[in-house]
């Protein structure tokens, strides 16, 4: 799978097939990128029921930092078939779960005693973590960001803040959650400071919720869903400095961000901070549901005996896969090739910011990296059409993207880090024919109008 090979019709007759019998036994909740069907992947590309290849930078949503199909993972879980498949760490305990508490605990920010408790996905380690700090500060509300998401349950539904299609029609949602703006540069004023903007903070205190009934403050290092928007560098050590003066938990959500996507193991790294609870899932079981939640030992140590957990939290071939995903990051050098992504995909995508105007900015940390788009680099008017448009555009050419941003404006890249130069050139390629095939169209339709 090596060769990007040439694509017959997209999407071609089995896919088509399966799309009808997934429109007959499927509700349309679940919502689809592509009208294609995968039937295998390796590293960084992705092969359909038709035999199209596709480079793929979704990566399952940034599940797949060390790639589809990674080596030592298949050798870990070929291995743990052999000796169990479920027992249930509440009734039976298993080493791999101890071993991969045991490595969180080194790998995640700070100098002082952690643990860790495992779980099945990202909504239940948000979820847990929130149940931890009010365990621990015996208070009740939770503050977090404009532009956040965390998760489609009840609790981090209400904590997510994009409406459509994530929480309307869902209603009621949990109470005591309060919202604040998050420091998002190329929206807000020009020239506002990092006080400024941990400023929405100390306000909310006033006008929204008392701080001595805050458990904690949530927030993604760099936003996922909202756009990969990256806060100034400053920013998160104001918000924690606020928190510990008045006794507030500071919770750190690297669902998306760990495990080298931004070229070190935790964004939060990149800020200079030490949360005390972060959050982890996604790349942590290189193709294997697992989650976490690690933090301050004191603080994870609140709740009673038997109130965490759950039948499949932990299993013990996720255990095998997560410790084999870390070993591949550490033993493949893969920090140091997210940020030689990134610093790859900014050259280029800054070359494209001076030829079209469609794209308003370009940021990102390391392998984290996106363009937002615009239909006027004066009013900023999100050009989420052009984007959607272009994101067409690209499957139809092999490539699989996915695009994020509350204006539905923003294009994302979440390669996989084994991505080769050539396909990672080749994707490339297809995004800058995505703009400009985009781009000749407004031209001419401004010219006709």
């Amino acid at each position: 799978m090596a060769t990007i090979q040439i694509r017959t019709e997209i999407p071609g007759p089995r896919s088509r097939a399966l799309m009808a019998r997934r429109e007959a036994a499927i509700p349309r909740g679940p919502a689809n990128a592509i009208p294609v069907f995968a039937a295998r992947a390796e590293g960084g590309v992705i092969e359909d029921v038709d035999g199209n290849h596709y480079i793929d930078f979704a990566g399952g949503i940034g599940c797949l930092n060390i790639g589809h199909r990674s080596p030592r993972v298949l050798s870990a879980i070929k291995d743990q078939l052999d000796k169990y498949l479920h027992l249930c760490f509440a009734v039976t305990p298993y080493e791999g779960y101890v071993a991969v508490a045991e490595k969180l605990n080194t790998l995640a920010p700070g100098s002082f005693a952690k643990k860790t408790i495992l779980l099945n996905s990202g909504a239940e380690a948000i979820e847990n973590a929130v149940k931890i700090a009010r365990a621990y500060t015996k208070r009740p509300a939770v503050i977090c960001f404009e532009d956040a998401f965390h998760g489609r349950t009840l609790l981090t539904m209400s904590l997510t803040s994009k409406t459509h299609p994530y929480k309307a029609g869902f209603q009621p949602f949990a109470s005591d959650i309060y919202r604040i703006p998050y420091a998002y540069p190329y929206r807000n004023t020009p020239g506002t400071s990092s006080a400024e903007f941990a400023f929405h903070l100390e306000d909310a205190f006033k006008r929204s919720v008392a701080p001595e009934s805050v458990a904690a403050v949530i927030a993604e290092p760099v936003l996922g869903e909202g756009g990969f928007v990256v806060p100034p560098r400053d920013y998160f050590k104001l918000l924690q400095s606020i928190c510990r003066k008045h006794g507030i938990l500071f919770i750190a959500d690297e669902i998306q961000s760990g495990f080298a996507r931004t070229g070190k193991w935790f964004a939060s790294e990149h800020f200079g901070i030490e949360p005390d609870l972060i959050t982890m899932a996604k790349s942590l079981g290189g193709g294997m549901p697992i989650a976490a939640v690690t933090g301050r030992a004191e603080i994870m140590d609140a709740p009673g005996p038997g109130s965490l957990g759950g039948t499949y939290c932990g299993h013990p071939l996720s255990c095998a896969a997560a410790l084999a995903a870390i070993e591949t990051i550490e033993k493949d050098g893969l920090l140091g090739r997210s940020t030689a992504i990134g610093e790859h995909f900014e050259r280029r995508a800054r070359g494209w910011q001076k030829k079209w105007s469609l794209i308003g900015d370009v940021r990102g940390l390391g392998g984290m990296c996106a363009m937002e788009l615009v239909r006027d680099r004066e009013t900023r008017e999100p050009a989420d059409s052009e984007t959607k448009e272009i994101a067409r555009h690209c499957y139809e050419h092999g490539l699989v993207l996915i695009t994020a941003g509350t204006f539905n404006n923003v294009i994302r890249i979440l390669v996989p880090l084994v991505v080769t130069n050539e396909q990672l050139d080749e994707g490339l390629d297809v995004i800058e024919s995505g703009l400009a095939n985009v781009t000749e169209r407004r031209q001419a339709a401004l010219s006709h109008a």
